[in-house]
C-alpha cells in the first residue's frame, strides 16, 4: 500500500497530441519518459543537446479534463546544453529541449509537429492534417572511436559498435554501396557521423542505408500518387513531418492509351509495351523529384524513404510488372501485399540506399490508391456508414464502418475527365468548370478556369481574352448535364427535349437528335445527345457498383460520402447527387476529401504504424467483383435515369427543386411528346 501511495505522488505527465500519459519519478528525463510511453520525439544527436529536434512546449494551466495542473516550473531550469543551443540556434521562446529537461511536477507537454531547423526551407502546399510521426528512418549521430593499433577493429565495425552503445541498434545490416565510402566519411567528419537507420517492422533487422560526416540534422521522404491521368508528388521532412514541396504532372502513359484497359491492350499488342510505359512513368517521377527538390533546395541524396500508391495497373507498370493478367477475369494481381524495394532498383534518381514502400492493393481493380484513401479517411475507424469514391477512368469504391468494409471497382471510363465528350477537355485554363442555366430563358452563365468572374459579371470579357474558352472539364460536364435536367432541357431518361427549340435558340437540331449550345464564341461548345449518353453510362456504372456494395451490407442509406481524387475535389456534391452519381445523403455529409490517396501515402511515409494498420485492414476488406454480380445490370439500368429510376432522393429534394417525373421520349428528340406528368413513385 505504501508503495502504491508513493507511486501516486510521482508526477503525472501527459504528451499531446498523442494523449499518452504516465507517472514518472522526479528527475526523469523528458525524452526518456516520452520513449517509455511510445511517444515519438525526434532526436538526431542522441541527447547531446546539439540537434534541437527534441523540442517540446509546456502548456500551463489547470486542465481538469486531464486531471493535471501544468506549469513551466514543473520542469528543471535551463541547463548548460539548452543555453548553448539557444545561443547558437535561437531556440523559440517557450520551447525546451526534452533531452535536457527533467520532470519536477505534473506536466501537459505538447510535442510540436513543425520543428524546422533548416530555415531556408519553405513549405509548399502543406496540408493541415496532423500526422503523428514514427518514420521508418531514424537519424543517429554518433562519436566513433579512432583507430587504435591495439584494437584492430574495422572502421565500419566501430560505427556499428557506437550505434549499439548509443542507440541500441544491434545486428545492423549495412548497404553495400556504403562499404567503399565509410572510411572517407569518418575522416571527413573527424570521427563523428550521422547514420540513417531504416527499420520498418519491429521484427526486422535495422539497416544502415546512408552515412553523413558530422551532424546531419535533416532527412526527407516522398509520398506519391501515380494516377492514370495525373501524378502527384509531395516532399516531406521525415523529422518535422511538414510537407515542404509538392508538384504534379500528367502521366505520360496517356499517349499509350486514355484509359487503363487501352494501356493493357497496348502491352498485349506490343512486345516492348510494358517496358515503354514503365520507362515513361519512371522518367516522369524523376522529373517530379527534380521539381520538388528545386522548389525546396533539397538535395535528392537526402531523400531516404519513399511511398508510392496507384491503381493496380499503375502499380504493376511502375514496378515493371506486365499487367496483362489484369485485363480479364479473374483479374489476377502479380502481388497484392505491400511491396518493399529500393529506389535504385526502380531507376529513381535518389540516394542509393533510399527505400521504396508501396501500400497493398485491395483487389484486381481496387488498388493501393484505394487503400491509401481508406487509410486517410478511416471508415474502418468509425461507427458511421461511410462511402468513399475515387472517381476516375476506373472508379474505386469503398463502403463500410468499424464492423465491416467492402470494396469494388466500376468501369466508368474517361467521360468524367473530358474524354468521349464532344467539347470535353482536361482541367486547364480556358476550360468551363461551373455552369448555371436559367430555367425560364435557358440562358447559361459559366465560370472558366483561370478567370475569376462569372460570364455575366464585370471584368469577365477582359479576362477571358487571356485564356479563351476552349472546352468543358469534368466538373463543368457534371454541372451542365445536371443543370440541363433541372431546367427541363433533358428528361429523367436523358433525352434532350427538341420541343424546347421553339423556346430557345440554345436548343438546336443536330441530325436526328438535338443539342444544347453552351457557349457561343470563337469556339462553339455544344452538349450533344451523345455527350449526355456518355455521362449517363459512366454515372450508371458507378452508381450500380455502389448499390451492389449497399446490398452486400444490407443497408438502404449512407451517413457520410467522401469524394476523393483530383476530380472528386472539384465536384459540387449537390450536382453529383442531382446527376445520380452517388446515392441520396444529407448534402452537409457529402464532402470532397481532396487527394486522399496522397494523404494516405504521407501517413504511411511519416508513421510506420499506419503501414501496419492498412496492411491489416486490407486483409479484412471484402472484395466484390461487379462483373460477377447478377444484380449489377438491374442497378445499371435504373441508374441510367436522372437521378435514378427507382431510388428516391428525399434529402436532395429538401434543398433542390427536382423536376417532376417525365415520360420517356424517343431517341429522335421526342419533339412531339413534350413533357408529360406521370404518377410519381412512393
Amino acid at each position: 500500500m505504501d508503495q502504491k501511495v508513493l507511486e501516486e505522488k510521482d508526477p503525472l505527465v501527459l504528451f499531446m497530441p498523442s494523449g499518452r500519459r504516465g507517472r514518472f519519478k522526479k528527475g526523469t528525463n523528458v525524452l526518456d519518459a516520452a520513449r517509455q510511453l511510445g511517444v515519438y520525439v525526434e532526436s538526431v544527436c542522441g541527447g547531446r543537446g546539439i540537434c534541437g529536434r527534441c523540442q517540446i512546449e509546456v502548456q500551463e494551466g489547470n486542465f481538469a479534463k486531464h486531471g493535471i495542473t501544468s506549469a513551466n516550473d514543473h520542469l528543471s531550469p535551463f541547463g548548460a546544453k539548452e543555453k548553448r543551443y539557444a545561443e547558437k540556434r535561437d531556440l523559440i521562446s517557450g520551447r525546451r529541449l526534452s533531452c535536457s529537461s527533467m520532470i519536477e511536477g505534473d506536466l501537459l507537454i505538447d510535442v510540436p509537429q513543425d520543428v524546422q531547423v533548416n530555415a531556408q526551407i519553405v513549405r509548399k502546399a502543406a496540408d493541415t492534417r496532423l500526422i503523428e510521426r514514427n518514420p521508418a528512418i531514424q537519424m543517429c549521430y554518433v562519436e566513433v572511436e579512432e583507430p587504435d593499433m591495439h584494437k584492430p577493429l574495422g572502421d565500419l565495425d566501430r560505427v556499428k559498435a557506437a550505434l549499439e552503445k548509443d542507440w541500441g541498434f544491434s545486428d545492423i545490416i549495412v548497404d553495400q554501396h556504403l562499404l567503399p565510402r565509410v572510411q572517407s566519411i569518418l575522416r571527413a567528419g573527424n570521427w563523428t557521423v550521422t547514420a540513417a537507420i531504416h527499420k520498418d517492422m519491429d521484427t526486422a533487422r535495422p539497416s544502415l542505408i546512408a552515412l553523413y560526416p558530422g551532424l546531419k540534422n535533416e532527412a526527407y521522404g516522398i509520398a506519391c500518387d501515380i494516377g492514370s491521368t495525373t501524378i502527384a508528388m509531395h516532399l516531406s521532412s521525415l523529422l518535422s513531418g511538414q510537407t515542404i514541396a509538392s508538384a504534379g504532372r500528367s502521366n505520360p502513359q496517356i499517349r499509350f492509351g486514355e484509359d487503363l484497359m487501352s494501356r493493357v491492350s497496348y502491352v498485349m499488342m506490343n512486345p516492348d509495351g510494358c517496358e515503354a510505359m514503365t520507362k515513361a512513368v519512371r522518367n516522369a517521377l524523376n522529373g517530379l523529384i527534380e521539381e520538388v527538390c528545386a522548389q525546396s533546395g533539397v538535395d535528392p541524396q537526402d531523400i531516404l524513404d519513399t511511398v508510392f500508391v496507384g491503381n493496380p495497373i499503375m502499380h504493376h507498370l511502375f514496378l515493371g510488372i506486365d499487367p496483362t493478367e489484369l485485363g480479364g477475369a479473374p483479374f489476377a494481381l502479380a502481388v497484392s501485399g505491400a511491396v518493399h524495394s529500393w529506389a535504385s532498383d526502380l531507376n529513381l534518381a535518389l540516394n542509393p540506399g533510399t527505400r521504396v514502400y508501396m501500400l497493398p492493393c485491395i483487389a484486381g481493380h481496387v488498388g493501393a490508391d484505394a487503400a491509401a484513401v481508406t487509410l486517410s479517411e478511416g471508415p474502418h475507424r468509425q461507427d458511421q456508414m461511410m462511402l468513399l469514391v475515387d472517381v476516375g477512368t476506373n472508379a474505386e469504391i469503398v463502403l463500410g464502418n468499424s464492423q465491416r468494409v467492402v470494396a469494388a471497382s466500376s468501369p466508368t471510363g474517361p467521360a468524367f475527365e473530358g474524354a468521349e465528350i464532344s467539347c470535353g477537355q482536361r482541367a486547364a485554363p480556358g476550360a468551363i468548370e461551373r455552369v448555371r442555366i436559367d430555367p425560364i430563358t435557358l440562358e447559361p452563365r459559366v465560370r472558366v478556369l483561370g478567370v475569376e468572374p462569372w460570364s455575366d459579371e464585370p471584368g469577365f470579357s477582359e479576362q477571358i481574352e487571356k485564356t479563351g474558352v476552349n472546352g468543358v472539364c469534368g466538373s463543368g460536364i457534371i454541372e451542365v448535364i445536371a443543370e440541363m435536367y433541372l431546367a427541363g432541357i433533358i428528361s429523367e431518361d436523358g433525352v434532350i427535349n427538341g420541343a424546347m427549340a421553339s423556346q430557345s435558340s440554345r436548343i438546336i437540331e443536330d441530325g436526328r437528335t438535338f443539342s444544347y449550345v453552351l457557349w457561343e464564341g470563337e469556339n462553339r461548345l455544344t452538349i450533344t445527345q451523345n455527350d449526355v449518353r456518355a455521362i449517363q453510362l459512366a454515372k450508371a456504372a458507378l452508381y450500380a457498383g455502389i448499390k451492389l456494395l449497399m446490398d452486400k451490407l444490407e443497408i438502404d442509406h449512407l451517413d457520410r460520402i467522401g469524394l476523393a481524387g483530383a476530380f472528386g475535389s472539384f465536384i459540387d456534391p449537390k450536382y453529383a447527387m442531382v446527376l445520380g452519381l452517388v446515392p441520396d445523403c444529407s448534402l452537409d455529409r457529402v464532402e470532397a476529401v481532396g487527394n486522399a490517396a496522397g494523404t494516405g501515402a504521407r501517413m504511411a511515409l511519416l508513421n510506420r504504424d499506419h503501414r501496419r494498420e492498412i496492411e491489416h485492414t486490407v486483409t479484412a476488406i471484402e472484395k466484390i467483383e461487379t462483373a460477377l454480380e447478377p444484380k449489377f445490370q438491374e442497378h445499371f439500368v435504373y441508374a441510367m435515369a436522372l437521378p435514378n429510376k427507382v431510388d428516391p432522393f428525399p434529402k436532395l429534394a429538401e434543398v433542390v427543386n427536382l423536376p417532376e417525373k417525365t415520360a420517356p421520349q424517343d431517341s429522335a428528340g421526342g419533339a412531339s411528346g413534350g413533357r408529360r406528368r406521370r404518377r410519381s413513385r412512393g
